[in-house]
């Protein structure tokens, strides 16, 4: 498609990257004329962009970013979704959530101590009555 030169520079202004004749760039022509080639010449080929996706989501994950923040990230419409995709790379969390709490527990037991009692008792914390349904 041929775009006078007004119609080119609207659209470059409203796309992050445009076609070399200035209009919407297909992920097909990107792919054949940009893409692959690059990934062939680092040897990665068959390499996607698709997973350089997964793979940022995958780093964002590992350097601790939470599911809402990876949902803004890929433009999920919902952090459901995110999970649905990449609830494995979370799977970590419950093991890091509960270290957490162990060490905020074992300082708190550490003040108590230095503090001469004072603090929380954290004997009195026991687990729910469970009620007959």
């Amino acid at each position: 498609m041929k775009l006078d030169p007004r119609e080119r520079q609207q659209t470059r202004k409203c796309l992050p990257a445009t076609s070399p004749g200035g209009g919407v760039l297909r992920n097909n022509n990107f792919r054949r004329r940009v893409f692959d080639r690059a990934a062939m010449s680092v040897g990665l080929a068959g390499l996607t962009p698709h997973e350089l996706r997964h793979t940022a989501a995958s780093l964002a994950v590992a350097e601790g970013a939470n599911v809402k923040a990876v949902q803004r990230m890929l433009g999920h419409a919902s952090a459901a979704m995110t999970l649905d995709v990449y609830a494995d790379l979370f799977e970590d969390d419950l093991d890091q959530v509960a270290d957490r709490l162990d060490r905020a527990a074992a300082r708190a037991a550490a003040d108590s101590v230095r503090t001469d009692g004072v603090g929380p008792d954290l004997g009195a914390v026991r687990p729910a009555r469970q009620h007959p349904a």
